[in-house]
């Protein structure tokens, strides 16, 4: 599968020069927004100050959609850059408004579909490894993950596993003492239903098991909840306990229910997971206003059989993919251990804006071509070499192309056709290596 069926204009824009390469980038830039501000917080966040991304959500609120939108797309750009850079940069402040400022626009325009809510999920996900860089005061954390939850407008819906790491115990006690407050004046309506789902969800990170499989049971009987709990005993251990839920779910199973279509997507989902079903319970639960909780639930299952292997990794980097999340596709791929066809198809996509964690893909399909030991696989290793070679000065380490390359031609000085097809590609061979070796 290739990711993207466009033709590859970088062997084309690599042969520019830098001052028309800037011209073109400029003039892009004039006609599109959310280009020109990520160039420009690009330019004033390079040494870790955030100001210009603060000072841009100072001005967002006053614009209209789509420039409102471009904004934000450039402050989570910059967000996302620095995160994988591994900046110092205390980022969560920054992370938490831009959550709140979404959040405040889409509860003024009440439209909670489309460009700028995705935004507000990334938004989420980034104040989430904001918060585990440079946790901050896990009460406080913890004090915003309630205001959310049961005074917002209903997004975000938050994710506490995100956040576990950085509430640690106090958070965590704080929420759950919140949530059993709640359940325990047994009062209808969101609240409860809110602290239902926070308390299955502080079952899950607190390793409580018989807390998690009591949830979980008192749900009416559905496919989904019932292989939960199947996997949530057999993680723990308990195999017997395991296999009579699942003996006696099957027995119920028989039974006739009634469904709407997103329970039947979802049932023909739990039978075979990936991404057919996955994108068939996406449309019926959209329809239904009940997507966001189906994902959550539907990529927590991907996730558990992305770690059989490769074949299971691959569709859910698939899933997120088509799902318009490449920033997750790519961490999941290399988390999970994708395909390295697969891992190779997303550095391609993601080399121009994230060249550093690419690196190590490149090399690994450099040492995989080698190993063909066919001059046409020698050849292609030799347009990668160039191509990490780039990278690196993206990158700004070109020293450690250096010397990657010198131990790689020093290892494989013998492979002459390969060593001729890297000076084809005009890369210069390091002089230490270069010298026949010394008879031993």
């Amino acid at each position: 599968m290739r990711v993207s069926p466009h033709s590859d204009l970088r062997p084309y824009l690599r042969t520019l020069d830098a001052e028309t390469l800037a011209d073109l980038l400029h003039a892009q830039a004039e006609r599109d927004p959310e280009l020109r501000h990520s160039l420009e917080l690009r330019a004033a966040t390079q040494s870790g100050d955030v100001s210009e991304a603060h000072r841009l959500l100072d001005t967002a609120v006053t614009d209209g959609n789509v420039e409102y939108t471009a904004k934000i797309g450039a402050v989570l750009d910059t967000l996302q850059r620095m995160l994988d850079a591994g900046s110092r940069a205390d980022l969560a402040p920054l992370a938490r408004r831009t959550v709140d400022d979404i959040s405040e626009v889409l509860e003024q325009s009440g439209d909670h579909a489309g460009d700028l809510a995705d935004r507000l999920d990334r938004a989420v996900e980034l104040y989430a490894r904001a918060c585990a860089a440079r946790p901050p005061d896990p009460e406080k954390l913890a004090d915003w993950i309630l205001e959310v939850e049961f005074d917002g407008p209903g997004r975000p819906v938050i994710d506490l596993a995100e956040f576990a790491t950085a509430l640690g115990e106090p958070g965590l006690k704080r929420i759950k003492s919140t949530v059993d407050d709640i359940l325990a004046a047994n009062g209808p309506g969101h609240r409860r239903d809110v602290a239902e789902r926070l308390r299955e969800q502080l079952a899950e990170v607190l390793g409580d098991v018989d807390e998690l499989v009591a949830i979980l049971s008192a749900k009416p009987p559905r496919v989904d909840v019932s292989l939960k709990i199947v996997r949530v005993l057999r993680a723990a251990g308990r195999h017997s306990e395991a296999i009579a839920h699942a003996a006696r779910a099957l027995t119920h199973d028989k039974q006739p229910q009634p469904e709407d279509e997103t329970s039947r997507r979802r049932k023909d989902f739990d039978a075979k997971p990936g991404p057919e079903t996955y994108a068939a319970l996406r449309e019926a639960a959209t329809k239904d206003g009940k997507w966001t909780v189906q994902r959550r639930e539907a990529l927590a299952r991907l996730r558990e059989r992305a770690a059989e292997g490769a074949e299971q990794a691959d569709e859910l980097v698939r899933v997120l993919l088509e799902d318009g999340r490449p920033d997750e596709a790519w961490r999941a791929g290399v988390r999970f251990g994708a395909s390295a066809e697969f891992k190779l198809e997303l550095a391609e996509q993601r080399a121009a804006e994230h060249p550093a964690e690419t690196i190590p893909v490149f090399r690994e399909h450099v040492d995989e071509l080698i190993e063909r030991k066919d001059p046409q696989a020698y050849q292609e290793a030799a347009r990668r070499l160039k191509l990490l070679r780039t990278l690196h000065k993206r990158a700004e380490t070109p020293g450690e192309f250096t010397a990657y390359l010198a131990a790689l031609v020093e290892n494989h000085r013998r492979k002459t056709r390969l060593i001729t097809e890297i000076r084809a590609a005009r890369i210069a061979i390091p002089k230490a290596v270069t010298s026949p070796r010394t008879p031993r």
